[in-house]
């Protein structure tokens, strides 16, 4: 029978796996293009860099009244399975190059290993694919000059494209108990709004683990007034004398290159606009690149200074996450992020499993005696801790688009975040102290433990000193990076960059704290909500 059930788990992997090579390409292939096709110069009146979580449904949106590029320096995900499936998630993470790998690695001065999205979804498609909106305090304290019923409006339509309510796998179902048990109250249900206690949050993955993302929003674009250019690495922002007293310079288009070498000219039409999409590490960086930043900081790179804008790449910042990962005695299915806890001590909890095979290093801890012979499974409990407070930078490593910049989060540096952490990391203890957790320990003849795979609590939880030294110790990054192009320093309420013309910047660079628990949601609207604002905007223009 044991031999039945390792042929039955390895056909179900096998299979998952390989049915998205199966599906059909989506609507939105019928305007993609690779960069290479484009002509050498090319007129629109919005050009989108980065078709990412903001940049997609950005696009879409202005492209119902208005011609739009967006350009994106990667390829489109629904032909790589592991990207499109639920279990691919660590190795999309993994298997990474210095090309066109859909994630991008790099790593902070710290040391942190990080990554962002390289493909048409950006980050939604290679993210764990949790769905929750943000926090009310996230709106006042954003800068921004939001329409609420926009916002409403905005996550709606988003939701009903790309949004689902997950089916909760075992252990998810027994992190829910657990968080409920550890006093993390009250218990929500299944709900997309931020509120304190436990609640399922949303997800990108439907019921049988298929991936949707932002790329999927642009189905919902004007297909003749919509062109997206994969594989075009956009290398500076043209710029032009302007008339305006706000500005002396003004945004006319961009320079990108495609993979034969080749260079373009994108130029935007009158009243039109280049709006950068390209994330907290590509929006800051391109702006440097395009010369506009600190003057003698640009001046020391041999760039020309279209704006002297001090806090461009300033103001950077990275959520910590620490956790702890152990061996379940029992097969548990791969899931990811489907339950969070919302604490009111500054921390969020959250949890995911992982089957992996025999022949990881960790299998000599694990007596193979109530599950398959040929898997194993890991389950991870994290925490995030929110905002943060402390705050790095984003600084050029070379004058090429390609290389990634230098990047500093200061993880910890503000007392306030390593205060959370403790408090997150506690309740992480509170919660293996549950009932719901009783079932993941091994029996021997000490009683009942887990079998931790890599860092465990600190045995004294009580010492800030030990629990504090954990955090610092096993910090790592859950990828919601954000900041560099703040409101009221680099960009207006309205996302305009301060002191140039025709020039946006539309996506979590703007932000200076994390939105919620989970950013995704909040862009993903950031991007809708933003082209409704630019199109009244130019309907007013043109009535007036």
């Amino acid at each position: 029978m044991a031999s039945i059930r390792t042929i039955c788990f390895t056909f179900t992997i096998f299979f998952s796996l390989i049915s998205p090579t199966l599906s059909q390409s989506p609507t939105y292939m019928t305007f993609v293009v690779n960069a290479t096709e484009l002509p050498p110069e090319e007129y629109f009146d919005y050009i989108i860099v980065g078709g990412g979580t903001a940049g997609c449904p950005l696009a879409a949106t202005l492209s119902i009244g208005h011609s739009v590029l967006l350009l994106e320096r990667g390829g489109v995900p629904h032909t790589n399975p592991s990207v499109m499936r639920q279990e691919g998630f660590l190795s999309t993470l993994r298997q990474v190059d210095n090309s066109y790998s859909p994630a991008e690695a790099f790593s902070s001065e710290e040391g942190v290993p990080n990554a962002r999205g390289r493909l048409l979804g950006g980050s939604s498609a290679i993210n764990a694919g949790f769905y929750s909106r943000a926090d009310d305090e996230f709106y006042n304290r954003s800068g921004i000059n939001w329409d609420s019923t926009s916002i409403e409006r905005s996550y709606q339509w988003i939701e009903k494209a790309i949004v689902f309510q997950p089916e909760l796998e075992p252990w998810q179902s027994a992190l829910r108990d657990g968080l409920v048990q550890a006093g993390i109250r009250p218990f929500n249900g299944f709900t997309l709004k931020h509120a304190l206690g436990t609640k399922i949050g949303g997800s990108t993955f439907n019921s049988t683990g298929h991936r949707h993302s932002a790329a999927d929003l642009l189905n919902l674009a004007r297909a003749n007034n919509i062109k997206v250019a994969v594989y075009a690495s956009v290398e500076r922002i043209l710029f032009s004398s302007s008339d305006s007293p706000d500005s002396n310079e003004h945004a006319t288009g961009v320079v990108f290159r495609d993979t034969a070498g080749r260079y373009h000219h994108a130029l935007v039409k009158k009243e039109g606009e280049v709006i950068l999409a390209a994330g907290a590490i590509g929006s800051p960086h391109l702006l440097l690149l395009s010369g506009i930043g600190p003057r003698s900081y640009l001046s020391s790179w041999g760039i020309p200074v279209v704006n002297d804008s001090p806090f461009v790449g300033q103001f950077l910042y990275d959520n910590p996450r620490n956790g702890i990962s152990f061996l379940s005695p029992t097969l548990v299915q791969h899931s990811l992020i489907q339950v969070v806890g919302i604490t009111d001590s500054g921390a969020y909890l959250e949890a995911s499993s992982s089957v992996r095979p025999f022949h990881s290093h960790v299998h000599s801890n694990f007596r193979r005696q109530h599950s398959s012979p040929m898997y194993f499974s890991v389950a991870n409990i994290m925490e995030k801790i929110i905002g943060p407070l402390s705050a790095g930078s984003l600084r050029l490593a070379t004058t090429e688009i390609t290389t990634i910049p230098t990047v500093s989060f200061n993880y910890f540096s503000d007392p306030v975040d390593l205060e959370r952490c403790v408090n997150g990391t506690r309740k992480i203890g509170e919660l293996l102290r549950t009932r719901a957790m009783a079932g993941f320990r091994f029996w021997n003849w000490r009683g009942a433990e887990f079998r931790f795979v890599g860092a465990r609590l600190p045995v004294n939880q009580s010492s800030d000193e030990e629990m504090g030294a954990f955090c610092r110790r096993t910090v790592n990054t859950i990828w919601h990076y954000h900041g560099g192009c703040l409101v009221e320093r680099v960009v207006d309420s309205d996302l305009r960059v301060m002191g140039v013309g025709s020039l946006r910047v539309v996506d979590g660079s703007v932000f200076s704290i994390s939105p919620g628990t989970n950013p995704q949601a909040t862009v993903l609207m950031l991007g809708r909500h933003m082209g409704l604002k630019i199109l009244r905007e130019r309907l007013q223009k043109t009535s007036a």
